[in-house]
């Protein structure tokens, strides 16, 4: 199913909101404007198989651009609007990408890129554009709103964050089918786990860019339902949002559930929250005490999965199976899960801990990266994407960490995410990352960098606070998983999507130091 499908049948039914403005595109708008962006393309002569990349902030134009490029039968990808000019640089000359479209709200960026992208074709701005790139809506105005004659649908490749180097796009296993005649499984999921149907209200406050959010909305497109979009994640404005437009289902991050939960308790029951069928999230491990307390105001509708941009397995768990299987992230849906001693490349009991691995899920290659795809293969064909973890008896994945931020403390594995999930619930803590840092005795340590709702205002303040979290750890976690210290600072690298990048931080203290990666 397509949206064209849905256009045809119910034309003047809601496709998507902008949260912010209140602007309102139909299905019927939404599928000319996508015909438009798709012969765009085709008449600026990229054919199905082309890549194109894009970085746009959560836009207006975006939902019309991904069917566009998917009606075209063209890769795309998508790039965070928060990269720096490197980092666009190179997702582009390494994607092989003809075009690149952007907006306003990236001018400056999007100039500093100009003599590094001159061998890029097709160059178009939103909004407003700047010397070196044409008009968007100029182009897509030039353009027919009729179907392109002949459509092969097209995929995105995505690409990592990045936050063990260098961004790796991840090439799912695609058939070339016509746009007719393709399937979502995705939707199918999405109905047959979550209820969701053709009157639901989705909400999405993550960027589009990001894997989840932009493919569960081409989901919900699929079905014929409406989309609400956040133009940005605000706790408050989250729930006036659900409240205002009656949402029945959202996705969302374990750093949102924190930052809901800091709001007080007169904000939190200040919004109608009762259309609420489903909330669904997933990215990172959440807290446990945090989803509790979720499950206790919003009642037993949240559901968590684990998966990657990779598609290569998918886990799910409801309400009721967490609470029984406390800190879960669910069962294998799609594939099977299997828990490896990475240095004999078996499997280990039930209970214990090693990388995970899935067998028989979806394929994929890292993109014009022959070792890192072998790398994330074992001879069997079974792959990872990174996560340590165990499963129980019932056949439940924990997670435990990701392998790259593993601490070596005197020859002992420390998973910094236990600490990061504790110090995150503690009052006086907006933001956390754990990391190791260089020691001269134990070659490293534990550090907690903390955004603290209030700033200390001086250094004794500082250093009271510093002990009062660190004693909290010790409450509760061994001494080797505690941090040694904390430094205060007024942000974190956070990615849009919740993911922390701990590279950056990690970098800084381990400048002109002999470190792993």
């Amino acid at each position: 199913m397509h949206p064209g499908l849905h256009a045809a049948a119910n034309p003047d039914k809601p496709a998507f909101i902008m949260a912010g403005s209140g602007e309102t595109i139909s299905y019927a708008q939404l599928e000319a404007e996508a015909n438009q962006v798709s012969r765009l393309l085709r008449d600026a002569g990229l054919s199905p198989g082309d890549h194109i990349a894009w970085c746009l902030e959560n836009h207006r134009n975006f939902l019309p651009l991904v069917w566009g490029a998917h009606y075209a039968g063209v890769i795309y990808t998508p790039m965070s609007s928060r990269l720096t000019s490197d980092e666009i640089a190179y997702i582009i000359e390494n994607s092989g990408a003809r075009a690149f479209i952007t907006s306003q709200h990236n001018a400056a960026q999007a100039a500093e890129l100009l003599d590094r992208i001159s061998g890029v074709e097709l160059r178009l701005m939103m909004d407003e554009p700047i010397d070196g790139y044409d008009s968007y809506e100029q182009a897509l105005a030039a353009a027919s709103c009729e179907p392109l004659a002949s459509r092969v649908a097209g995929c995105d490749m995505l690409y990592s964050s990045g936050t063990t180097g260098r961004p790796k796009g991840v090439l799912t296993a695609h058939e070339a089918v016509e746009v007719e005649q393709e399937r979502s499984p995705l939707a199918e999921v999405c109905a047959l786990l979550l209820g969701m149907s053709e009157e639901s209200v989705y909400l999405t406050p993550a960027p589009l860019y990001h894997a989840a959010p932009l493919r569960f909305t081409k989901a919900i497109h699929s079905l014929g339902a409406t989309s609400v979009v956040m133009e940005r994640f605000d706790a408050e404005q989250f729930l006036a949002t659900i409240e205002r437009y009656k949402v029945t289902h959202t996705q969302v991050v374990p750093t949102m559930f924190v930052r809901l939960l800091k709001l007080s308790t007169q904000q939190r029951q200040r919004y109608d929250l009762s259309s609420l069928v489903s909330v669904l999230h997933a990215a990172a491990p959440c807290p446990v005490q945090a989803k509790h307390r979720m499950i206790e105001w919003l009642g037993p509708i949240i559901s968590e999965y684990y998966a990657g941009t990779e598609g290569n397995g998918l886990t799910f768990c409801n309400s009721e199976e967490w609470l029984t299987h406390e800190g879960t992230v669910g069962k294998p849906l799609v594939g099977a899960v299997h828990i490896v001693d990475e240095a004999t490349g078996k499997e280990v009991p039930v209970g214990t801990e090693g990388a995970v691995y899935f067998s028989d899920g979806g394929d994929f290659e890292y993109h014009l990266d022959e070792e890192k795809t072998r790398d994330s293969r074992l001879a069997n064909g079974w792959s990872t994407i990174g996560d340590i973890g165990r499963v129980d008896d019932d056949g439940f994945l924990y997670l435990t960490d990701r392998k790259a931020y593993t601490i070596i403390c005197g020859g002992v594995n420390v998973y910094p995410q236990e600490a990061e999930n504790l110090l995150a619930m503690h009052p006086a803590v907006l933001d956390v990352a754990v990391i190791g840092v260089p020691d001269d005795d134990l070659g490293e340590v534990p550090k907690a960098v903390v955004q603290p709702v209030e700033m200390p205002g001086d250094d004794a303040a500082a250093t009271a606070l510093q002990r009062e979290l660190i004693d909290y750890c010790s409450a509760s976690l061994a001494a080797v998983k505690c941090p040694r210290s904390v430094d205060f600072r007024s942000e974190l690298p956070r990615h849009d999507t919740g993911k922390l990048y701990k590279r950056l931080l990690r970098d800084e203290y381990w400048q002109n130091q002999d470190r792993r990666i």
